[in-house]
């Protein structure tokens, strides 16, 4: 685990804390909250899960102590809301909502809390409070987008998991590149003789293969490890540059699924200001898979460019755990604008 300290803010009363839970581990940030620099404390562990979900005993036994930790180094008393960023929040988040609100009253003084899917703190990160759709990609990929305003909504769009969908996440590209991999150690069609060659020296003789990934819990990990394989070989090999062709246009896909329509002037202070009779939404891309670079990032600009013509590309602001403390800085303004709906994000007063 680590810390990382700041300085600007250093002293004052008030604070937010934002929660970042997800697969690649749990990140706790505190900031003032009137603005300034963030503390913050990580872990590479993540939170486990058990029958209720989310297993949310061993989530307050790692984040009280970092917050109090945290709240220490900045000197403030406690924290004026708190935002709980989670993966699995809407389908697994039970014990989460059931147990977290008493206990970071009880503990950290928080007035106010609100517990949202990774995806939601993913979108405040990147886009703040303004229409458009942001896709997150990592070992899975989700496409979350919204117009604001009176009648705004949650759009969605895969997050499924490996299993049902996730399609063009780093689990996917994974196993498609591994898949190319194996048809060329058969003499297949379609095999990839360089794939091939980089599974063997990352993961070992291809024949044993099955029995290295089968057994894993964490197999949507472990395939999404061998996704960066693919964008290595990609400017040289067709076949990675298929999959990675591909795997563009599903995640296009899932941002025109999800992208709502152009903003109307009259959507609000929230929807920002209208280019002509409506503003374009914008996109924005965030997560660990366009790490990759420019092998994934090309084409899926390409086809973000055909499949959604109407919207305009930005450069994301900030990461998830930026986006919880967007969201806690918002209840503690009561400034909220991001749809509230019980099951994607939820506000607790």
């Amino acid at each position: 685990m680590s810390l990382r300290t700041g300085t600007a803010g250093r002293g004052r009363a008030g604070a937010v804390l934002g929660v970042d839970s997800g697969g690649s581990g749990l990140r706790v940030a505190l900031a003032p909250a009137a603005g300034g620099s963030a503390l913050t404390w990580s872990s590479p562990v993540p939170v486990g899960t058990g029958g209720r979900g989310i297993d949310a005993p061993e989530l307050l036994d790692r984040v009280l102590p970092a917050a109090r930790r945290l709240l220490h180094e900045a000197g403030s008393p406690g924290c004026d809301a708190v935002c709980v960023g989670a993966a699995g929040m809407a389908t697994l988040g039970d014990d989460l909502h059931a147990v977290l609100p008493g206990v970071l009253r009880a503990e950290l003084g928080a007035r106010r809390l609100a517990l949202a899917s990774d995806a939601v703190t993913a979108y405040a990160g990147a886009l703040g409070q303004r229409p458009g759709v942001v896709v997150a990609a990592g070992t899975g990929v989700i496409a979350l987008g919204t117009a604001l305003g009176p009648e705004g909504r949650w759009r969605r769009a895969d997050g499924w998991g490996h299993l049902l969908g996730d399609c063009g996440g780093g689990a996917w590209i994974g196993r498609a590149g591994l898949e190319a991999a194996m048809r060329a150690f058969d003499g297949r069609a379609g095999g990839s003789p360089a794939l091939l060659a980089r599974l063997e020296a990352v993961l070992g003789p291809a024949c044993g293969l099955p029995g290295k990934l089968y057994p894993r819990p964490d197999r949507p990990a472990v395939l999404a490890s061998f996704a960066p394989e693919v964008g290595r070989c990609a400017p040289d090999d067709p076949v990675a540059a298929g999959i990675l062709r591909e795997a563009a246009r599903h995640i296009a896909a899932s941002a025109a699924a999800a992208c709502p329509p152009a903003t109307s002037p009259d959507a609000g202070p929230a929807a920002g200001p209208a280019a002509g009779p409506a503003a374009a939404p914008e996109v924005a891309l965030t997560g660990g898979l366009f790490r990759m670079g420019e092998p994934l990032l090309s084409p899926v600009q390409e086809e973000l460019q055909m499949q959604l013509p109407q919207a305009r590309m930005t450069t994301a602001q900030g990461d998830p755990l930026a986006g919880a403390l967007r969201v806690a800085t918002a209840l503690t303004e009561d400034s909220l604008a991001l749809p509230v709906d019980g099951a994607l994000l939820r506000v607790v007063c």
